[in-house]
């Protein structure tokens, strides 16, 4: 096996062609991806039909190979949440390259750290980049050039012959860093494999079906978004549902009903401030069937405030970037208030002890949450980090640091994850525990908790509070109820009210970013 881990051995399959082809053949006219730019167009902006799609990622494959790269080269993806995006994630996989979606918000500083990491042979960009950004040997494909590219491969332009690469299962296809809130991003390496290793969310989660519209409010450089919003619509002859406006919570409501959307998925957040500013009263959201939420946990209140303003359901999910979601409610697992979900049919969950140990826990144990190793959805490995391949790796189990319970039913409750965990007097406490608590306080809009030092060698609890617009809140009033549905020991002993609460470009709650909030 070579440096990039081609293998040129073992089971024949091709994620993009696993994605793409059937529906190609089978359904050609049908369409795959729609554009908007704006919430309340009733056209599209551009639409591709499942046999445009196929022409243009295989001759979008083949012109990458006439650059020059050689499989298993790492091509990045800096072109926003568009269908050059999508298409060229797909056109890197189908060639047998490596995709290395990347976020459009990255300084100069990060974006170079990124692409030296990955050893990226590419980088293909909607705006100009300095030459502080780019490491000495790295390609650069500007907006002009992509759009060159795009005009001469859209699947009618070119006679070049145009196949999907001979790639194995086990092959690499698209490499992803970690929007976690450390100063190292990770890379995790994904196989084809992962294409087929989600198909338990198809029914365990989405209730996905064919004629399903599928919109997604993240971006393409995160795994929710990649999988949610454009690998399990596509692998599932769906449709995908691109919106490149201006994304203000106002607009999601007029852009969900506008167009014909049945899936919306997104943070918990985004629903909650889409409750926020909407005008009182019902919600008509035209045909949607379900929302879908991961990334964060969300307040308890929400599933019942969204049904009842909007007559539809929220199904949860819990995952990482290293294995998507994998424990989830939805249409055939019903939701179990204060838990997340079931693990997904097929899946093999586990609780093991937080410290050591790899036999499994007895239901109600509370322990660090594993997956099987020999789940097809896990990733292949970390980018160049074996040691923190080994911390991951418990005997025949993978363990991501997430905390959790399962109880007597099979649901399981997530507690939060290990390295969230904060230690405030020698009790250790998940934040998310806290935080449900105190978004349910009136005139409490958002919420996010964490550990800060308070002299000594001591760390205490605080919360740090968005109010809902003209509330007045008092923070004596808020421990107070705090006290009220908590241990003491969990109860914050400091409250702050701060404008905003600081956010990764995924929009996950950056808590080592509220401690010198405090401070100052």
């Amino acid at each position: 096996m070579s440096e990039t881990g081609i293998s040129n051995t073992g089971r024949a399959f091709n994620m993009a062609q696993y994605c793409i082809a059937r529906s190609a053949a089978v359904t050609p006219s049908k369409i795959a991806l729609q554009v908007f730019n704006t919430p309340d167009a009733l056209h599209p902006v551009e639409e591709w039909t499942f046999k445009d799609i196929e022409g243009a990622v295989l001759q979008l494959a083949h012109a990458l190979g006439a650059m020059g790269l050689n499989r298993g080269d790492r091509v990045a993806i800096r072109l926003g949440n568009s269908s050059r995006s999508a298409l060229l994630f797909f056109a890197c996989i189908a060639g047998g390259f490596i995709a290395l979606p990347l976020s459009d918000q990255l300084t100069d500083g990060e974006l170079r750290t990124l692409l030296d990491d990955s050893g990226a042979s590419l980088i293909a960009t909607s705006v100009a980049l300095s030459d502080a950004a780019v490491p000495p040997g790295v390609r650069v494909l500007s907006a002009d050039g992509v759009e060159r590219m795009f005009c001469e491969t859209n699947g009618t332009g070119s006679s070049a012959p145009a196949a999907y690469a001979g790639t194995c299962a086990e092959d690499p296809a698209y490499l992803i860093y970690t929007s976690g809130t450390t100063a190292r991003p990770k890379g995790v390496l994904h196989a084809h494999r992962v294409a087929e290793g989600r198909a338990p969310t198809y029914q365990g989660w989405y209730g996905i079906r064919h004629d399903d519209r599928v919109l997604h409010a993240g971006a393409f450089n995160w795994t929710y978004t990649l999988g949610t919003g454009l690998i399990d619509p596509w692998a599932n002859g769906a449709t995908s549902l691109i919106y490149t406006g201006t994304k203000t919570p106002d607009v999601w409501p007029q852009l969900i009903s506008k167009t014909g959307a049945t899936l919306f998925a997104a943070v918990p957040s985004l629903f909650r401030q889409i409750l926020k500013y909407a005008p009182p009263g019902p919600l008509d959201l035209g045909t949607l069937r379900h929302g879908l939420i991961a990334g964060e946990r969300p307040p308890e209140d929400l599933f019942d405030a969204w049904q009842q303003r909007t007559g539809t359901p929220l199904f949860e999910a819990l995952g990482m970037s290293e294995i998507s979601t994998y424990v989830s409610t939805s249409p055939a697992t019903p939701r179990k208030p204060g838990t997340t979900g079931k693990p997904q049919p097929g899946r093999r969950v586990a609780i093991l002890p937080i410290e050591d140990g790899t036999e499994p826990m007895p239901p109600g144990t509370e322990g660090v949450i594993a997956v099987h190793r020999s789940d097809p959805g896990l990733m292949l490995r970390y980018w160049n980090r074996p040691d923190e391949d080994r911390e991951v790796t418990r005997g025949e189990w993978f363990i991501g640091g997430d905390i959790g319970i399962i109880d007597e039913d099979g649901y399981l409750t997530h507690i939060g994850r290990a390295n969230d965990v904060m230690n405030a007097f020698g009790y250790r406490v998940a934040p998310q525990e806290v935080e449900a608590v105190l978004a349910l306080y009136p005139g409490v809009a958002e919420v996010a908790c964490t550990e800060i030092p308070a002299g000594n060698d001591i760390s205490i609890i605080a919360g740090f509070i968005v109010a809902a617009p003209g509330a007045a809140l008092d923070a004596g009033a808020v421990k107070t109820f705090a006290a009220s549905q908590l241990a003491a020991y969990k109860v914050p002993r400091e409250i702050y009210f701060v404008d905003h609460l600081p956010r990764t470009a995924n929009g996950k709650v950056k808590r080592s970013a509220l401690r010198p909030q405090a401070a100052g």
